[in-house]
């Protein structure tokens, strides 16, 4: 397939246009910043320079492709003002489900957030209502960035309505590759007290790509939501005596597929997609939480 890779450059981006290069896809990335290249190096996808929130400049880079996968963003809602976060990822998203859908892209996959629910950076404290959560829980954001990314699914919602565009909106949970797994996750290896939003959740860059492949490559109809997450939590302890020790009685505990679970149940990207995580922060992390050397 031919595929549009928004945001390249960042976190996600990179690893997802070298998992679909591997897949055997032809792939071109797009981003804001200049191609650091005069010419595109072998090995390199192709490359097209863009402002998403410009509607001529995405019209000029969505055609003749198969499928996007739309990762383009402001990551999160505290560098910039709030203005800025909602106009820059709700108006990146109109314009490339828009033009998607006028170019007949087959597949449109969008690079949605877990914060969707609001439980992430609220201005008045909210705890998620039951863990693992899942793609039925409520959702009551409070912030722009996590207003933008529940816009952008109910854009892909819409898309789906008017044309015969497929739409699958992935919810990746914290995304760690090798070089911040220690900053990022160290100490909450070391001390379970070192809470997060996400209850000790976590996805490698790597499994995330893979998720994003299969997203692709599937014949799914309509429009589906998926959370990505790794299976097991952030330390491998036993969840649910986490869940009562650190949170008591304000979160109710469902169902575990393990003791050392996730927060974030991938239940059904595993049923639908085929998806199962194949790396962890064991692979990166020791008991005490610090780099392994190699």
């Amino acid at each position: 397939m031919k595929v549009l890779v928004t945001g390249s450059r960042g976190k996600v981006g990179t690893a997802v246009v070298g998992a679909l290069i591997a897949a055997g896809h032809e792939v071109t990335g797009s981003d804001l910043g200049r191609h650091a290249f005069d010419r595109i190096l072998p090995g390199e996808p192709d490359y097209q320079q863009a402002d998403l929130t410009d509607a001529g400049q995405v019209y000029g880079i969505v055609r003749g492709f198969d499928a996007v996968v739309h990762a383009g963003a402001i990551p999160e809602p505290t560098h910039n003002p709030p203005h800025v976060v909602f106009q820059n990822n709700i108006m990146g998203t109109f314009n490339m489900i828009e033009a998607s859908v006028r170019a007949g892209v087959k597949v449109f996959v969008n690079i949605s957030s877990e914060t969707v629910p609001g439980f992430f950076f609220p201005e008045v404290p909210v705890l998620p209502d039951y863990a693992p959560v899942d793609e039925l829980h409520p959702i009551r954001p409070q912030d722009p960035y996590a207003l933008s990314k529940l816009f952008g699914e109910e854009l892909c919602d819409a898309a789906v309505r008017r044309s015969n565009m497929r739409c699958i909106s992935i919810r990746p949970s914290h995304v760690q590759h090798p070089g911040n797994y220690e900053r990022n996750l160290g100490s909450q290896v070391r001390d379970a007290a070192q809470l997060s939003p996400n209850l000790w959740s976590y996805v490698d860059s790597e499994d995330l790509a893979d998720a994003i492949v299969l997203a692709v490559e599937s014949n799914i109809p309509g429009h589906e939501v998926f959370y990505i997450a790794n299976p097991d939590n952030v330390g491998g302890r036993d969840f649910a005596q986490m869940l009562k020790e650190y949170y008591g009685d304000k979160i109710e505990l469902r169902t575990l597929d393990r003791v050392d679970s996730s927060g974030i149940s991938c239940e059904k990207a595993n049923r639908m997609l085929g998806w199962k995580a194949k790396r962890s922060w064991r692979d990166h992390l020791d008991a005490e939480g610090h780099a392994i050397q190699r």
